[in-house]
């Protein structure tokens, strides 16, 4: 069974929980071999690559490949996914749409004479904006809406069924096709888990889980979906490059699943606050009208998104990062992190049960 037909998001609920980039040994153990792959890819001019820092879940380099500065990833979990191929579909998707983001090269996942799966990606020579935001150069409420109005644009694509894209589909079909039939079948994937997870690490009191849970069931009539459409599921501003003044590209792709219209959106609200998504979603009804309940809608999936946001936080240690972290803001601590984690939940739970408007986050 392909591992991500049982997950909702996957860096919390894949087999290999919280397997990421971190050991530089394996990066070196792996350079020689994916050079010989890249080369017989793209031959006749020399090979350039060079070891580049993430904070992803990829080990990652910087390249030169047939003349043109590239950004090379590779996956290497024990699930052997092949979700960096559906990745690069959705990626050549959106760019068709004309939503900014970079072009596939090559891409690779079955590790046929490599124990890794690869991608290289043309190199956008742009900052992620989180950079610029925390260096107090980014007028965020301005960009926010352009950030808005891309989301309502890669909506226009709606694949059937709902979740994360079946490689096989893609493969024999040429399409993409979630895994689910119904999307509350997804949304409830882990639920219960990602509570009790909360609980047992003290995160959350065991009357709070119930809480949630029970506001959950009692608006879940909110995931009778006819049609999903394209979420980009880790919308935020490290996962968008660009300027000052300009988005250049929307990256990291590798979670898209097929979903609600306000998942971004409520993506965005799991950082930043109600001004800001008032900003995008202005941009967004530029393009698109807003759904029906979307204000309920928006709370349910944050409060969904919150979740998954604190088991990730507490299973990988987060909260006992520095603001070098960047997840953390200029002069931040772990602590504030998980602080405000706690009442991003509390400001969700009370808006679904009041229907509050969007500008109280």
């Amino acid at each position: 069974m392909n591992p991500r037909s049982s997950i909702y998001y996957w860096k919390c609920d894949r087999p290999a929980a919280f397997h990421g980039t971190d050991g530089s040994a394996r990066q070196a153990a792996y350079a020689e071999r994916l050079a010989t792959v890249l080369q017989a890819r793209f031959p006749g001019q020399p090979l350039a690559l060079h070891p580049a820092a993430s904070q992803g879940n990829h080990i990652t380099w910087r390249a030169k490949v047939a003349g043109m500065e590239a950004f090379v990833r590779v996956e290497d979990g024990p699930e052997h996914d092949d979700y960096i191929e559906v990745e690069s579909r959705v990626l050549a998707d959106v760019r068709a749409l004309g939503v900014p983001a970079p072009r596939v090269l090559g891409v690779d996942a079955s590790r046929r004479h490599v124990p890794f799966a690869w991608q290289v990606l043309e190199h956008i020579a742009c900052p992620d904006l989180n950079q610029l935001y925390k260096a107090g150069r980014l007028a965020l409420a301005q960009m926010a809406h352009p950030i808005g109005a891309a989301v309502a644009r890669w909506q226009s694509l709606q694949p059937r069924g709902f979740g994360p894209f079946t490689s096989d589909v893609l493969r024999r079909q040429n399409r993409l096709e979630g895994f689910h039939p119904r999307y509350a079948a997804y949304f409830f994937l882990h639920l219960d888990r990602h509570l009790h997870f909360l609980v047992e690490h003290a995160f959350l009191a065991a009357p709070d889980a119930a809480e949630i849970k029970a506001a959950i069931l009692q608006h879940q009539q909110l995931l009778a979906l006819d049609q999903g459409c394209l979420v980009h599921k880790d919308l935020a501003l490290w996962n968008i490059l660009g300027t000052e003044t300009e988005l250049a590209a929307f990256i990291d792709w590798d979670d898209a699943i097929a979903g609600d219209p306000m998942d971004d959106l409520a993506l965005l609200g799991c950082f930043y606050d109600g001004a800001i998504l008032a900003r995008a979603l202005a941009g967004y009804t530029t393009v698109r009208a807003l759904p029906e309940e979307h204000r309920r809608r928006f709370w349910l999936h944050l409060l969904r998104n919150m979740l998954v946001k604190a088991v990730i936080r507490v299973g990988a240690g987060y909260f006992d990062r520095t603001d070098q972290f960047f997840l953390i803001g200029a002069g931040g601590t772990g602590t504030d992190l998980k602080t405000f984690t706690r009442q991003r939940l509390t400001t969700a739970l009370n808006g679904l049960r009041d229907d509050r408007e969007l500008a109280t986050l």
